[in-house]
């Protein structure tokens, strides 16, 4: 019997997700378990506007950049856990309220344990709400290791 067999990692590209990575792929090793790498944007808006990840030359609208940026990162992710020697990867990208989002993701894939940075890249709700990290340990209903 397997401890965990479907891990999520949410990336958000942060030197804090980039070691829940890690942790995670160590975990895939010994469980033999899948990792699942997502990575959740925002719908843009004017109030985040001068926190958004998003490189001016990207082309069409910022919502476009948001979504192209955020594959880069996950696929960058994937990659970090294949160097690390995690055995199965997956990425994936969702729009919406970071925590939300996460939780419903693992809901709906199954996940059996979420893997997340203590820190992650940050916005303005992190100021006004709380961590994402902290808001996903709340409303988990698995197991989730902050790193």
């Amino acid at each position: 019997m397997t401890m965990f067999k479907n891990i999520l990692v949410p990336f958000d590209g942060s030197t804090g997700a980039e070691e829940a990575l890690i942790t995670a792929a160590s975990l895939a090793k010994l469980c033999d378990a899948e990792v699942t790498v997502l990575t959740v944007y925002r719908h843009h808006s004017m109030l985040e506007a001068s926190f958004s990840m998003v490189r001016t030359q990207e082309p069409g609208s910022i919502d476009d950049a948001m979504r192209s940026h955020a594959k880069e990162v996950a696929e960058h992710g994937k990659a970090i856990l294949t160097e690390q020697g995690a055995p199965r990867v997956r990425g994936f990208t969702k729009v919406g309220q970071p925590a939300r989002t996460i939780i419903s993701f693992a809901k709906q894939h199954e996940n059996d344990l979420i893997v997340i940075g203590s820190r992650g890249m940050g916005s303005v709700e992190n100021y006004l709400l709380g961590s994402v990290s902290h808001k996903v340990t709340g409303l988990s209903p698995v197991p989730v290791l902050v790193i």
